[in-house]
């Protein structure tokens, strides 16, 4: 018989790409402006920094991408020369999907014959009326998270679509400019007077705001060279002072303990406030300057993420999503996402977002990671276009490692995997990332009772339970029999298995307001959701008239007569424990001899001084002393005797 291992999952992999492909996306990191979130000419899209890097690394001089004044229709027809040593990218067969995706491209190739017909059909999709909204429907994408300067208003979108985020880089590596400090009073209201206590009132203000405004999460870019540590009261007052005279002009050390100081400021109030706090590590700012912009910066190898360790023990209640810049640095995050609780991983970014890389770090969380603490993908994107392109790369190998690892080798149903993918797609962003300003009231209040059943996520209209439209795929494959020899035992069955454990459940949409297709309605009690109120309250207790304590005299059911004659008359004989010997009887088994110790065991004479209990020097385990010489040196039935040396 053939193994799983042998089996063909080239239709598994189809399977469950078009079933998380079905999965209605919330992107946790983007660099979109709410304000004009969508291109608005092919400049925007070809003025990304992938592109422009590529091609002036391929040879076109920086002067022509980035002359002063240069129009989009003329970037684009400069831009188009250089593609062509690019075509092998990821980068432009993303380029090439956003084009036949949304501006009905048919050719293979961006050239010089074809831009300008491109550039004219892409400009006028993106002038019609709500553009946005059309790539956000079509891209199959509920909402997408925002990277917002600490004095961002955040007024004049909807921040149910475009979710705010606190980006903290400023605060924490350049307060030394005054222009940074004159922000911060500005939108804090609050005067930097130079004391500890009136900058965290600041930096707290912040935070309600931006948590009053339904920001989800708090982020930074972090060098290599970081190491956040607590810096105490005195030193960092110290630190402030000599900044606040010497600005920008301040030594790095003084520079390098404020930072640290506002760093675990921050990590406090994501305590206080309930928010994760995105930590994107290793990016070595400037190491090109001639590049172009944003085309600067690179990895650096030599970070460690033992350099947080503090951070992770100090704040186990926080939740750390952590990006690292290179997929060499992947298995020391995987390796820390084991063992800290408070350790996610998060996204493939930047330098690792290529499908080799992602193939292989991604197939590396799958199998070592709990599911619950993944967050498989982010888009960074800067214009909603590439949100589909980037998005779908991932899924695509996403489902070519659920079918190959654990449908072929491990021999799980379809069924299963797709659950496993829809996780650490959707499911746990909804749950990593839940606002701060949603409890168990509101959600019990949302559901009117705890045995009502949940909407985890429909396609059907707002807050309606039902798949997706008759002609969609996702419904012809929901009608579509699995094949029969994937089916696992169990609470599986053909279609999609039913929710039967924690790690499957998604409350999703719920958190997000609105409904997340692609999954099923559960019963869900308040336990299962995590909401246990173990304590009664002396109300409820009062409530439940039920006795603390029942009495009850069972004085006439005693009959002693009984009880005397079950007693066994006849003693029985256990030898003489007290060690007294007969006279005459010999050998070990003798009546009257003394009890004899196990194997390896010592033997001893109870006395004041052997009773008392002695450190092991190895392991400062407290021992009786059994085995020491009169010396008082150790021999093998003496301290550490056995123990085992766990290094």
């Amino acid at each position: 018989m053939a193994s799983s291992a042998a089996r063909d999952t080239s239709s598994a992999r189809e399977t469950i790409y078009q079933a998380i492909s079905a999965i209605r996306l919330v992107d946790p990191h983007t660099h979109i402006n709410p304000h004009s979130p969508a291109s608005t000419t092919l400049a925007d899209i070809l003025g990304y920094h992938y592109y422009t890097e590529l091609v002036h690394s391929a040879g076109m001089p920086r002067q022509e991408i980035e002359e002063p004044g240069i129009g989009p229709r003329e970037l684009v027809r400069r831009m188009v020369h250089g593609l062509g040593n690019i075509t092998n990218t990821a980068n432009y067969h993303w380029l090439l999907q956003i084009c036949r995706e949304f501006f009905d491209f048919t050719d293979d190739a961006i050239t010089p014959d074809n831009w300008e017909s491109l550039y004219d059909a892409a400009e006028e999709k993106m002038n019609g009326a709500g553009w946005a909204q059309t790539v956000l429907d079509h891209s199959n994408v509920e909402a997408v998270f925002l990277t917002n300067d600490f004095d961002d208003e955040l007024e004049g979108f909807d921040t149910s679509t475009y979710i705010p985020c606190l980006r903290t880089d400023d605060l924490v590596f350049h307060l030394a400019k005054p222009e940074v400090r004159g922000r911060l009073e500005r939108c804090s209201g609050v005067p930097l007077d130079g004391t500890l206590g009136s900058l965290r009132a600041a930096l707290e203000q912040r935070f309600e705001h931006f948590v009053s405004h339904g920001a989800r999460a708090c982020a930074i870019s972090i060098p290599p060279t970081f190491q956040p540590t607590m810096v105490d009261d005195g030193a960092a007052q110290n630190a402030l002072d000599h900044v606040l005279r010497h600005d920008t002009q301040a030594e790095d050390a003084q520079r390098d303990a404020l930072s640290r100081r506002v760093f675990w400021t921050l990590a406090e109030l994501c305590d206080q406030y309930g928010l994760p706090f995105d930590l994107m590590i290793g990016v070595n700012r400037g190491v090109y300057p001639s590049g172009v912009f944003q085309g600067q910066d690179l990895y650096d190898s030599r970070v460690s993420l033992i350099q947080y360790k503090e951070l992770f023990n100090a704040f186990p209640k926080v939740k750390f999503p952590i990006s690292v810049l290179a997929s060499v640095t992947n298995q020391e995050l995987v390796s820390y996402s084991w063992i800290f609780p408070n350790v996610l991983t998060n996204g493939h970014w930047w330098y690792s977002n290529t499908p080799s890389f992602i193939h292989r770090d991604a197939a590396a969380r799958l199998e070592a990671v709990p599911r619950n603490k993944q967050i498989a993908y982010y888009s960074d994107a800067y214009k909603l276009e590439f949100v589909l392109p980037k998005f779908d790369m991932y899924r695509r190998i996403l489902s070519r490692v659920l079918a190959d690892e654990f449908v072929g080798e491990n021999g799980w149903s379809e069924e299963k995997a797709i659950q496993l993918g829809r996780q650490v797609l959707r499911g746990n962003v909804d749950e990593v990332f839940r606002s701060p300003l949603i409890d168990a009231d509101s959600i019990d209040d949302s559901n009117d009772a705890a045995d009502s059943p949940i909407v985890v996520a429909t396609s059907g209209g707002e807050g309606e339970l039902g798949l997706a439209d008759d002609d969609s795929e996702l419904s012809a494959f929901l009608a579509s029999d699995s094949d029969a020899g994937d089916s696992d035992a169990g609470d599986e069955h053909d279609g999609f298995a039913t929710v039967t454990d924690d790690s499957d459940r998604t409350v999703g949409s719920e958190s997000f307001g609105k409904v997340d297709p692609l999954a099923e309605t559960v019963n869900a009690s308040d336990d299962e959701l995590g909401f246990l109120d173990p304590i009664p309250t002396a109300e409820e207790i009062d409530a439940a008239e039920v006795a603390d304590v029942v009495l009850e005299d069972a004085s006439s059911d005693f009959d002693a007569a009984t009880l005397d004659a079950e007693i066994d008359p006849s003693p029985l004989d256990v030898g003489d424990l007290l060690g007294e010997r007969d006279e005459n009887p010999t050998g070990p088994d003798a009546p009257g001899s003394n009890i004899h110790p196990l194997a390896a065991d010592g033997e001893f004479t109870p006395d004041s001084d052997s009773m008392k209990l002695k450190p092991d020097p190895m392991t400062g385990e407290l021992h009786f002393p059994v085995g020491e010489d009169e010396g008082g040196d150790e021999d093998q039935g003496g301290f550490g005797a056995g123990v085992f040396d766990k290094s």
